[in-house]
């Protein structure tokens, strides 16, 4: 299969010691570049640039102590920024800059690229046609067939989106003039963005960063390091997955239905730099600091990085901690494992606090090409073909918006099922529009709040299907890797996305259970035994109660609890006269929590019952409780109505 051979001579070029070609080894040599971290004592530190300020010159006192002449490039932080030399590697600039007393850290600028083109042995044939025969079947309801997937069509029933969050796409750009970017009344789905790439042989539109944020192609050929392929319109794709105007009447619809979109342009031929990455993705979260560059008007609540290579997370985790900080949602796609299945997790997905996506079959097992372990999140569907038969289509790609054009740009269109998108790229803008979704019925949910609802409201992996024997995942290695495999969530996340129940759990009227508690007797005396009854207790729709947790809160000299403390009933025996306050935690098959406490009065024999004194929020099984139970119910069922469908 074409695509196939193109793929292995991408990796093999990739991997390869070959020599740069003369324009892109003179790029590199008048760009190699380390990310400098300047320690606390240095008087480096202060001041450093904010905006309407002087650029840093720390590169010019840098330079005469390494004996080298420095540039500056990008302000990442309050005491970091990059800077730039040439005629040496960005490793040995790296080295020598580590050695200064004035420095605390100095790592060297690396290319990333994206993440769409798998090595995976089910991918499709590249030939021109429509729509694939199950069309968006990632957005559906799950059924017995399509088991990963994320139940979209619950969550719009909650709300679909707000214009009012902005998600920000860092990759190749987008092709602003594709019609789905457009809805029915003419208002576009994208922001201005801008392009971040400074390097003009990785930019291959002319020049260097500027307000174009627009996909020239990334097309490469024979010579350059990352071998020949034609242009991926990467950008386009992934944006398209988070926000392609829907109930448009043309073309697909999109996860984040009514949400914004922010192109930032950070990915070029052969990919991208982690400075210029590092720099868009603090522009794109409203916080760069850097004066050459305009202020952000429409600072991003979510950030996706469909993008991505080996290596440890290294200076991407303290811009990835100020983004966090400022509320705002980090996504990245866990990769696609190089010669057939998947490694450990790339960077910048295995940084603290990103949300990490891995990739899954329809069958909700982990799709051969994904990367898997303990730093990822969630899985999310990224598209498999089933078959290897040269000329058939793909049974399960992801559809998506995409260009027709080899190198430059041509028609508009979407990608299809002898055209696939496939990858982890396109799983991890699945859970980007999620997280604008939640954002949109909620905007105080918080980054943690976020990652929260998503990992509770996951559907669990199969452990096993009809007539598919496969091995259960294992921990990843850096250079074995594992084709599909049944997912754990220790190798691929929480569990499968379920935009449905993510949803539910962060809408105040539906995340809570209700715990009750009644005691019988309810005036016990030292020495009686006390039946605890959570007979009351309920949650909301169709949830239920799976988890119940009984324990006492204080007065543990006057009572105890005996036997099981993890079901329905618990058993309280007193000894004492006094005050003990026994907590129930109740837990529903959603993820949400409620804790009832009651304190119960031990008295002599023959006092008179005291009201309960009751806490917690829920109360007991009350008019309160039956009217809240009264309007989700309304509420569910309102829900249950199928949202119109767009054309396809």
């Amino acid at each position: 299969m074409k695509f196939i051979a193109r793929a292995l001579a991408f990796f093999a070029a990739a991997m390869a010691p070959a020599a740069l070609p003369a324009a892109a080894a003179a790029d590199d040599a008048a760009g190699a570049r380390v990310i400098v971290t300047y320690r606390a004592e240095s008087t480096l530190r202060q001041p450093l640039a904010l905006r309407g300020r002087p650029l840093p010159l720390h590169a010019a006192q840098l330079g005469p102590r390494i004996g080298l002449a420095l540039t500056d490039r990008w302000v990442l932080g309050a005491h970091t920024q990059s800077v730039a030399a040439r005629g040496l590697s960005a490793e040995a600039l790296a080295r020598r800059l580590r050695a200064l007393p004035e420095v605390a850290a100095a790592e060297p600028v690396r290319r990333r690229r994206a993440s769409e083109v798998p090595n995976d042995p089910f991918y499709g044939a590249d030939q021109p046609a429509i729509s694939p025969t199950v069309g968006q079947w990632y957005l559906r309801m799950p059924d017995q067939t399509l088991i990963a997937a994320t139940n979209a069509e619950s969550g719009w029933n909650l709300g679909t989106g707000s214009g009012a969050i902005t998600v920000a796409v860092l990759d190749t750009g987008v092709r602003f003039d594709h019609p789905d970017f457009v809805k029915a009344n003419g208002s576009r789905k994208l922001f201005a963005g801008y392009d971040f790439i400074t390097r003009t042989g990785t930019a291959a539109d002319g020049d260097g960063m500027d307000a174009d944020a627009s996909d020239p192609g990334d097309w490469s050929v024979s010579g350059d390091t990352c071998g020949a392929g034609r242009s991926s319109w990467h950008g386009t794709q992934t944006a398209g997955l988070i926000g392609a105007a829907s109930n448009n009447g043309i073309g697909m619809a999109s996860m984040g239905r009514e949400v914004m979109v922010l192109p930032v342009r950070v990915l070029g031929k052969c990919g991208g730099w982690d400075d210029d990455i590092q720099a868009g993705m603090l522009w794109a979260a409203g916080l760069s600091t850097d004066s050459r560059l305009p202020t952000n008007t429409h600072p991003a609540k979510v950030l996706n990085m469909s993008l991505g290579s080996e290596g440890a997370c290294g200076t991407y985790q303290a811009v990835v901690d100020q983004i966090t900080a400022a509320g705002a949602v980090v996504v990245a796609a866990a990769g696609n494992g190089i010669s057939g299945g998947g490694i450990v997790v790339d960077a910048p997905a295995n940084c603290r606090g990103v949300i990490s996506v891995a990739g899954a079959r329809h069958t909700g097992t982990k799709v051969g090409y994904s990367n898997l372990g303990p730093d990822v999140t969630i899985s999310a569907p990224a598209g498999n073909c089933v078959n290897v038969i040269t000329g058939t289509p793909c049974l399960y790609p992801i559809l998506t918006t995409i260009n027709m054009g080899a190198q430059g740009p041509e028609a508009n269109a979407y990608s299809d099922s002898f055209d696939a998108s496939v990858g982890t790229s396109f799983a991890a803008p699945q859970v980007a529009g999620a997280v604008a979704l939640m954002l949109s019925r909620n905007p105080t949910l918080t980054p943690a709040q976020i990652r929260s609802a998503l990992q509770a409201g996951a559907r669990p992996f199969p452990t096993s299907l009809p007539g598919i024997n496969l091995p259960q995942c294992q921990a990843p290695s850096k250079t074995v890797p594992q084709d599909e495999c049944y997912c754990t969530t220790s190798t691929c996340g929480a569990g499968l996305l379920d935009v449905g129940n993510s949803m539910a759990l962060v809408v105040p009227s539906l995340r809570s259970p209700v715990a009750s508690i009644v005691p019988t007797p309810a005036a016990p005396a030292p020495g009686d035994t006390v039946t605890l009854d959570s007979a009351g207790s309920g949650a909301f729709g169709e949830r239920s109660i799976v988890t119940y947790a009984w324990s006492i809160s204080s007065g543990s000299a006057v009572a105890s609890l005996s036997g099981a403390t993890n079901g329905p009933l618990a058993t309280l025996v007193t000894n004492a006269i006094g005050s003990v306050t026994v907590q129930l935690l109740v837990v529903d098959n959603g993820g949400g929590t409620h804790t009832r406490s009651l304190t119960i009065d031990v008295r002599p024999p023959g006092s008179p019952a005291q009201p309960e004194n009751g806490s917690g929020g829920g109360g007991a099984l009350g008019a309160g409780w039956l009217a809240a139970l009264a309007a989700a119910a309304a509420f569910i069922g309102r829900g249950r109505t199928k949202p119109r469908s767009p054309a396809a």
